[in-house]
């Protein structure tokens, strides 16, 4: 297949008008946040010197103009949260009111549509199973290794090991295990859990395509990848219990059992809590591994997933619009909780 110029200039003209409208905002913002700030540290330092030098106490500024300027360099940020926040948000909740084409007002029949269609009945339960285990277990899982490899004799190495899977992608993740999972008949089987099976005496079994075995094993990866997460923040905060009061708790003779519920989990609560909510909000906007794995097939969709295909896949944009506020009501309660609880460890 020949590169003809003349077919693919249209495209290569907007692609150049992009890179240099790039250039041009992006550049401009960051000459503007370099060269204002210095000119405003020279012109404080030229009154520092001439204060200095005659003896007069230096003028105050305003709090008027100091707010002008918290303005003026909170303005950049401001206007990209409104254009790729704010705006997006604000249309998603109006298209989540129209039909599919976007054309005409159906109120909160979309809504409705959600709780009362099976199949995205079935998608909201998915989403709840995700929700209450992969939090539970991936964070189990990284306090119990956290806990045993605390001080071991190869505690950076065996920390490495399950912190691994966080530098691959959910992507890349759900492809290593659909490899785990992958079935081929009654001959030999390439996949380890199939492998593992047959080597045991029993048949392999097309593992992601029973319902609802098959969204367990969807979270097996999520938990894979996650539980290096929980590790590494439990790890830092047992290190940071004081060592004073577990020296003073074995002077007391308390049992490893004892030491671990009534010293080490009052000590890292705010880590639990830290990690917990993060990773609720993480598995609510799930998506990469229900796509990659089954594309939302065999009752394995979650509410990111179904809002994807309504909206881009069957065209249903209010639908899919529906779906997306809903999970962004969904979210709304966790990040207030995670923000009270932010407050009262400062504050307290």
């Amino acid at each position: 297949m020949e590169f003809d110029f003349a077919d693919e200039q249209p495209k290569l003209l907007m692609l150049m008008y992009g890179l240099v409208a790039f250039v041009v905002v992006v550049g401009g913002l960051l000459l503007l946040l370099d060269v204002v700030p210095a000119w405003f540290a020279r012109r404080r330092e030229a009154q520092l010197v001439a204060a200095s030098t005659s003896g007069t106490p230096l003028p105050r500024r305003p709090k008027q103009r100091e707010g002008f300027f918290a303005f003026f360099f909170l303005l950049p940020t401001l206007l990209l949260l409104a254009v790729g926040l704010v705006v997006p948000a604000i249309r998603t909740m109006l298209l989540s009111l129209m039909d599919g084409s976007s054309t005409n007002w159906v109120g909160l029949r979309n809504y409705g549509w959600m709780f009362s269609d099976d199949s995205i009945v079935r998608v909201l339960i998915n989403t709840l199973v995700w929700v209450v285990l992969v939090p539970l277990v991936a964070t189990a899982f990284g306090l119990i290794y956290a806990v045993l490899v605390d001080k071991a004799r190869f505690e950076a190495i065996a920390k490495s090991l399950i912190f691994l899977p966080m530098a691959i992608s959910f992507v890349g993740a759900s492809i290593i295990w659909k490899f785990v999972y992958a079935y081929r008949g009654e001959g030999d089987q390439i996949g380890l859990l199939n492998q593992i099976v047959v080597s045991l005496g029993f048949e392999p079994r097309q593992w992601l395509l029973e319902s609802p075995l098959n969204t367990l094993l969807l979270i097996v990866i999520m938990v894979w990848i996650q539980a290096g997460f929980a590790m590494v923040v439990l790890s830092a905060a047992i290190k940071a219990i004081p060592g004073d009061i577990v020296e003073a708790a074995r002077l007391d003779g308390v049992s490893p059992w004892q030491m671990f519920w009534q010293i080490t989990m009052p000590s890292i609560r705010p880590a639990l809590i830290v990690v917990a909510v993060t990773l609720t909000i993480a598995t609510l906007k799930v998506f990469d591994i229900v796509r990659t794995s089954t594309n939302g097939n065999y009752d394995t969709s979650v509410i990111a997933s179904e809002m994807y295909n309504q909206a881009f896949r069957y065209g249903q944009n209010g639908q899919g619009s529906a779906l997306a506020v809903f999970l962004f009501i969904l979210v709304i309660p966790v990040v207030i909780y995670q923000i009270r609880n932010l407050r009262q460890q400062r504050e307290g």
